[in-house]
């Protein structure tokens, strides 16, 4: 299961069917799938939700399926707040992550990204990288596992993201389910799929072209954003997760086809027996139950 806000929900990665949201979560799910036949998942990221609704409902829910593996990414859209209290939003978190530590669920925490290189929101940045010292530390003291998106230096390249600079786009995405795959032990190929997709450097614009960019951005994105806040609205009112129930990921015709390619060795990943070494970056070094759903 995954539980979050706009990142989880996968928000302007559009290559799902019908041109859908389709995200980290998903691609990491259809990635996974590839190994046990009856895969199941559910993602309940909706844009906007704050940690209260994280570790709220959608705490909840994952409580009540108490499936192998969840991941969270949570506390973005408090700590762009500037009111929010970061110590204090740090305590939540860690009950969050205690409870579902507690129920003996394999948890993943993804971390803040850096977003020193984006105009206005790098006044953020403190901020963030403050609250994401507080999850580094809250993964150590629970043994929970932890992809530092700050870390993730192919995330402060304009290419990951999306043109309202906000949320990724397909290849941000597909970095951040790399990585995590990596991290789970069923790698989606070499480490540089993540770590440096590219093989060339990013293109710099003029001065001039740079700052006409960032007026068209801050008029189209940011003055938006910044009236939903002053408001007390989010652009995920009355939204509702698109993936709500804990369901099988491939139809009947495709699960019978995965099963017979992994009873006959032909599994394009390795089975989950054979992923049982520890994570190399688990803050514990302990490795939790392996995913199956």
């Amino acid at each position: 299961m995954a539980i979050g806000d706009s990142i989880t929900e996968g928000m302007e990665d559009d290559s799902g069917p019908g041109g859908q949201y389709r995200g980290f979560a998903d691609r990491l799910a259809e990635h996974l799938g590839q190994v046990t036949a009856d895969f199941r998942y559910a993602n309940l990221g909706v844009r906007g939700r704050r940690m209260h609704h994280i570790f709220g409902e959608q705490l909840d829910r994952t409580l009540e399926w108490k499936p192998d593996l969840v991941t969270v990414l949570a506390g973005g859209n408090d700590v762009l707040r500037p009111g929010t209290r970061l110590d204090e939003l740090a305590e939540e978190f860690e009950r969050g992550i205690r409870r579902l530590r507690d129920a003996g669920i394999r948890t993943v925490i993804l971390s803040g990204h850096d977003t020193g290189w984006i105009p206005v929101l790098r006044y953020y940045r403190g901020r963030i990288a403050v609250f994401s010292m507080h999850m580094r530390a809250i993964a150590e003291r629970t043994g929970t596992e932890i992809v530092d998106m700050w870390a993730l230096n192919a995330l402060t390249d304009s290419r990951a993201w999306s043109e309202d600079r906000l949320h990724l786009n397909g290849t941000g995405h597909q970095i951040v389910a790399a990585r995590l795959a990596d991290l789970l032990g069923f790698p989606m190929g070499p480490r540089d799929s993540w770590a440096d997709p590219w093989s060339t450097p990013p293109q710099q614009l003029p001065a001039i072209l740079r700052r006409r960019e960032n007026r068209r951005w801050a008029r189209q994105h940011l003055v938006p954003w910044l009236r939903r806040r002053a408001m007390g609205r989010s652009s995920g009112d009355g939204l509702l997760p698109r993936r709500p129930e804990l369901d099988y990921l491939n139809d009947e015709e495709t699960r019978a086809r995965i099963a017979a390619a992994i009873a006959e060795g032909h599994s394009p990943l390795p089975t989950i027996e054979d992923a049982s070494e520890p994570p190399t970056n688990s803050p514990s070094g302990v490795k939790g139950p392996e995913p199956r759903r």
